[in-house]
């Protein structure tokens, strides 16, 4: 049986077309979301897996010795929310930041913001950046 690629690889898929997932409002915040995150890591977004807009990429390996690939930093745009991708535990390790955002939710790894109405720019840039750190930091 032949190896199954992996699911979180980047494409040739234009930017474009998973930005144009959000609309209405929600696709000048997807604007500003690439241009944001293209601002902190100084990196070309390239679409991973089909439907997330990544910027860089690292390799990691975890102790059981698997590892893979991942963007630096990275965002879904979507026609109900917006997920950005963070550090691991971000909410627990940076719980002032995370409080300052404004209304959202958070799992291990995502931040959702339904708009970005009211989301407090200088937080998430924050947020971006020390998940950035924490990135280059797990690299291999």
């Amino acid at each position: 049986m032949a190896d199954k690629a992996p699911a979180m690889t980047p494409s040739d898929l234009p930017v474009e077309v998973v930005l144009d997932r959000a609309t209405g409002p929600r696709r000048d915040e997807a604007d500003e979301l690439l241009a944001l995150l293209g601002d902190v890591s100084g990196e070309e977004p390239v679409v991973w897996a089909g439907r997330i807009i990544g910027f860089g990429e690292y390799e990691y390996r975890y102790e059981s010795g698997r590892g893979g690939r991942s963007p630096l930093l990275a965002f879904a745009p979507g026609p109900t929310k917006h997920t950005i991708y963070l550090a691991n535990d971000f909410a627990e390790r940076w719980p002032d930041l995370v409080a300052r955002l404004g209304k959202h939710r958070a799992s291990t790894v995502c931040l959702y913001l339904t708009r970005l109405t009211g989301v407090d720019r200088s937080a998430l840039r924050e947020l971006l950046e020390l998940s950035l750190a924490e990135s280059r930091s797990q690299a291999v």
